[in-house]
């Protein structure tokens, strides 16, 4: 009898190793992970670092990482799918934590309008883009993150640092070039 390996992420995801590598570039560039190089290892391995990064307790680390992970939610499915990371005293203690993560300086949670037909609001996390709630066949809605454009940035800048690359080298050649030929014209008067 095979053994099924159940997964409790939802939406359930596939990703290409462009994407992957694309999300910890971004992750990276937040100070949110960074690279641990391990002696023996042949493959780069990545650890996280928002519990220090943003100076996040268990309970909001817990919180964050159920948001990041599923998406945006009420605070009733946080308490319940949190649980397994920390024990919450209900969910007024829940809505309490969230309500200091939207509160920072710089909030790391924001609550959404409720979803067409639905009566609920969700928390969503802000470390991205807001989501866009797409309408979509089921009952159920997509959400969907907006694309971040510091990434179409970086895209942009390390194109144009390729042709500055190609470009030098072009100049270097030509340079070479004229510098054999002057010394070949200073040598027929020599």
């Amino acid at each position: 009898m095979p053994v099924t390996k159940k997964n409790n992420r939802n939406p359930k995801s596939e990703l290409s190793e462009d994407e992957v590598s694309h999300a910890i570039e971004e992750l990276r560039l937040k100070r949110l992970a960074h690279r641990v190089d391990l002696v023996g290892s042949r493959v780069p391995k990545f650890q996280h670092n928002a519990e220090k990064e943003l100076d996040l307790i268990k309970a909001e680390r817990a919180l964050l990482a159920e948001l990041l992970n599923r998406g945006p939610q009420t605070a009733g499915e946080l308490n319940t799918r949190a649980s397994r990371m920390f024990k919450f005293d209900g969910l007024s203690d829940v809505e309490d934590t969230l309500t200091e993560l939207s509160e920072r300086d710089s909030a790391l949670v924001c609550l959404m309008d409720p979803i067409p037909g639905r009566k609920e609001r969700r928390w969503f996390h802000k470390l991205a883009p807001a989501p866009k709630v797409e309408a979509g066949e089921s009952v159920q809605p997509v959400f969907v993150p907006s694309a971040d454009k510091r990434l179409d940035q970086i895209d942009e800048n390390l194109k144009e640092f390729k042709d500055l690359k190609e470009e030098v080298e072009a100049l270097r050649y030509q340079v070479r070039e004229l510098r054999d030929e002057f010394s070949n014209f200073r040598k027929e008067f020599e």
